[in-house]
This record gives C-alpha cells, structure tokens and sequence, in this order.
C-alpha cells in the first residue's frame, strides 16, 4: 500500500475545466455542468485504494450534509485500466452503486484532467468556492487505515463550513494520504 501525498495545488488557482462521461448515469458533463451554487468539491478517488475504502462512508455522509446546501459533488477515477482494471468504468458503477453515491463518478481516461488538478493520491479532495478558485486542498482528517483515530471529516468539514458560510479558510492545509494515481 503506497503512501502517496498530495501535491498541494496552490490555493486561488481557477478549477480546471473538464468534461468526462458519467458512469452511473452513462452522461457527460463538464465542471461547469456539476459546480455548487455556493462551491464545489472535486474528489480524485478509485475503486481499490484502501485508502478510498477508509473513508467513503464518510465521504458520502459529507456529499449528502453538503449537497443540500449548494455544494457541488464530483468524484473522479483517472486510474489506468490496462493495468488496473478493477478501476474500470463499468466497475466504478458497481462501486457508485455499492456506496449510494448521490453525485457523479467521472471516468478520466486520458488522466489529463488528473494532470490538470496536478492529482498524486487517491483520494485528493479540492475544494472551489463560488468564482472557481481553489480554497482548500488536502485530507479528509487525520485518520488512516490502521491508525486507530476515527473518522470525522473534520478538516475538510471545515473548509466546506467556510465556503457554505463566508468564514475564513485556515491556510495551513495538511495533504491527504493514499494510493497514487496509476499513471499509464
């Protein structure tokens, strides 16, 4: 298992634009298309990390206390295939379906959005505010598989409480912890 860091994208970079098929719902959609009223949280996961595994249940509890109020959900696989294929878009429907996932799960199949994002781990969690600029990049919280610290989402709770409600976002971001992203 691979302990891969997040890059840290600088805070204040505009979110790239992408457009990526949907494979729950088998549509296409842009950033544009899926951003929040109030922001948007751009998740890099996949279906085998065991990082993702950790913290899904969270992540989704997170994507439905948010949703409601104007955040935009978007959750990306750019895993290569060829040589992973348990990350596969027809297995990252079973995986949507299997976790109740209410917000997309984009297939990036030439990983060019993932380069874009500058995405090291899975997962790698951005968050936007209303005018696109990226607010918070980072972890979920400190816990990780076999650390014995529970889940809470706090980090990034709080960074989607400064976006849903005008509060300052702490600077001092600490990156996530996961998986790398399968490069081809």
């Amino acid at each position: 298992m691979a302990r891969t860091p997040s890059n840290m994208l600088p805070l204040g970079t505009i979110a790239p634009e992408f457009y990526l098929k949907d494979t729950y719902s088998s549509h296409s959609f842009s950033f544009a298309d899926l951003k929040g009223k109030k922001g948007t949280l751009v998740m890099f996961i996949c279906n085998h990390c065991p990082f993702v595994h950790h913290v899904i249940d969270e992540v989704v509890m997170i994507a439905n206390d948010y949703h409601v109020q104007g955040l935009g959900i978007i959750a990306i696989s750019s895993n290569d295939i060829v040589n992973y294929p348990q990350d596969a878009p027809e297995l990252m429907q079973d995986f949507a379906m299997k976790h109740r996932f209410e917000f997309p799960y984009l297939f990036d199949a030439t990983q060019e959005v993932a380069k874009a994002y500058d995405a090291a781990c899975t997962p790698d969690f951005y968050l936007f505010d209303n005018q696109n600029k990226l607010v918070y990049r980072g972890q979920l919280d400190d816990s990780r598989p076999g650390n014995g610290i529970p889940l809470s989402g706090s980090d990034l709770r709080s960074a989607i409480d400064g976006v849903i409600y005008n509060r300052s976002i702490n600077p001092n971001q600490k990156p996530s912890l996961g998986c790398n992203i399968k490069w081809s």
